[in-house]
């Protein structure tokens, strides 16, 4: 399982790189577009595709902004389960690492993760950060129900969804009808 998560985290990539103008016109196509990009943005830690700025940009010309949160959320999980596959099949690399302040760090959110993992993943997965990839790999190595990672990771990254998409809905949208867009 570990092994298909790096593949999987790997191809997808290398297919951002390689489809990228196929990944910029995307955001033409609404919510399944959105779906597909959030997808793409929760699996790659690698390649940044520009995920929020799509949900945002989104979130100011959708009709159903809600729609757009939850869509982008429930993208954004799927993805992030390549990363806690590569955690639960890898995880022990990590800990034998021999480059001590990874090694600590990982040691330390390993043990932040056995405390109160349901809390802090859902914490992680809530806001912009770029620790939730590490606390999605300290998940799996540490066998994390994937169906309880799944609930957990959805909430928090629907939450996510939701601030990006209303944050364009009322910037974005708000700076549209200052410039006397129709929206």
């Amino acid at each position: 399982m570990g092994i298909a998560g790096v593949v999987a985290t790997l191809l997808m990539a290398a297919s951002v790189v390689y489809y990228w103008d196929w990944v910029q016109r995307l955001e033409g196509y609404g919510y399944v577009g959105a779906f597909i990009i959030s997808i793409l943005g929760g699996a790659t830690i690698i390649v940044p595709v520009p995920m929020l700025a799509i949900v945002f940009a989104l979130g100011g010309v959708l009709k159903y902004t809600w729609l757009l949160g939850i869509v982008a959320g429930l993208g954004e999980t799927f993805g992030a389960l390549t990363i806690y596959m590569t955690g639960y099949g890898g995880g022990a690399a990590l800990y034998r690492s021999r480059h001590g302040r990874i090694q600590a760090a990982y040691l330390r959110l390993m043990g932040l993760m056995e405390r109160r993992g349901s809390l802090t993943l859902f914490i992680l997965a809530s806001v912009l950060n770029p620790f939730f990839y590490p606390a999605a790999l300290a998940a799996g190595a540490l066998r994390f129900g994937v169906k309880k990672y799944f609930l957990i990771c959805w909430a928090g990254k629907t939450i996510k969804g939701f601030t990006v998409a209303y944050a364009g809905y009322w910037g974005l949208r708000g700076l549209l009808r200052m410039l006397g867009a129709p929206i």
